[in-house]
């Protein structure tokens, strides 16, 4: 079962992968680059170094939806831990087919800089040329690769009705941006506070007895050497938690809600997750994609004192070696989650 984030990463890190873009959102890989549009439609497009050949590098290029939306750049100069444990440089400057297009200043102990508007569009330019893009700090040089961008980036322009206008990245055209799809709001989730004393294990152990077979991407449920933990969510109901799965590097926990007498009627949440925070009302899911943990896969389903509601997916980019924990953050389903009303902050208060 090496694989609960193995079917997860493999489709979306490693593979020609793509959803609909009537879907909650939209993964799509080709060679060195990778995109990912949320449910707002808002896409980012990260390209990495040729493969895993030192040294390592990303650059994220992020376009909300709507008519007459800029670009905006980022890189990352590869600080994941080789042990020689090497600061990243203060700045570096971006060549584009030979010719130099200025300095980036690199946050202290992050190596991320933000590209400016003459920069990005040379990027850009690079990209779709086939032009050599490096960063230069020095003897050091750091390469982005250009194989995979030109499909990735027409791939955005198509989530975001783009092809075709004047606004489009690959493919432009006469047509007006007028028509382009509009951005889509954040859908909000208000947080349910859990309540009540934590419920017995022998409550636990029944709701998963009831059950009328073991999940097929749960087989440790069979084993009960390690004790399920359950939670009250409200005055009937509550959150059970057990081991599914365990590989190499990874641990997945089965969530259920349940009645908290029978007839139980069992309802699982996910097979995956990795901890309840009942303090948030939330169920989280953190995944490495392999070993060396330079690219996460993450979850999250939060109570809304009727069910549990997916209010988060996201992977951190391409296991490349370029950071501990991935270069990125590049979601396919966000949400605005407003915490229970005893957690929230003055300025949450206000909304």
């Amino acid at each position: 079962m090496a694989a609960r984030l193995a079917l997860r990463m493999l489709a979306v890190l490693a593979a020609l992968a793509a959803t609909p873009a009537g879907a909650a959102g939209v993964q799509f890989t080709h060679k060195d680059w990778e995109l990912a549009c949320d449910n707002t439609r808002t896409c980012r497009a990260a390209g990495y170094q040729a493969g895993e050949v030192p040294p390592a590098v990303s650059v994220l290029l992020t376009r909300e939806a709507g008519a007459r939306r800029p670009v905006s750049a980022q890189v990352t100069i590869g600080t994941y831990d080789d042990g020689k444990a090497t600061p990243p440089p203060a700045q570096v400057d971006l060549v584009v087919g030979g010719r130099p297009r200025g300095a980036v200043a690199l946050k202290a102990d992050e190596g991320v800089g933000t590209l400016d508007t003459s920069q990005t569009a040379a990027l850009l330019q690079g990209l779709l040329r086939s032009e050599e893009i490096a960063f230069v700090a020095g003897p050091q040089r750091w390469r982005v690769s250009d194989a995979g961008a030109a499909a990735v980036l027409l791939r955005m322009d198509d989530v975001q009705g783009r092809v075709g206008t004047t606004g489009a990245l690959v493919r432009k055209g006469a047509n007006a941006e007028a028509a382009v799809l509009p951005a889509l709001p954040k859908p909000v989730v208000r947080a349910a506070a859990i309540s009540g004393p934590a419920p017995r294990e022998a409550l636990a152990i029944a709701v998963l007895r009831s059950l009328r077979k073991v999940p097929d991407d749960c087989p440790d449920l069979k084993d009960t050497a390690e004790p399920p933990q359950a939670w009250r969510l409200d005055a009937h109901r509550v959150l059970v938690s057990a081991r599914c799965w365990v590989a190499a590097y990874n641990t997945g926990q089965g969530f259920w809600v349940a009645n908290d007498k029978p007839p139980y009627r069992a309802t699982a949440v996910t097979y995956s997750g990795t901890e309840f925070e009942p303090e948030r009302s939330r169920i989280v899911a953190m995944q490495k994609g392999r070993g060396l943990g330079d690219c996460f896969a993450m979850d999250q389903w939060v109570w809304n004192g009727a069910r549990f509601v997916h209010t988060e997916e996201a992977t951190t980019g391409m296991c490349r070696l370029v950071a501990a924990g991935g270069p990125w953050m590049l979601p396919t389903l966000v949400s605005e989650v407003v915490p229970p009303a005893d957690k929230r902050t003055t300025e949450e208060k206000r909304k």
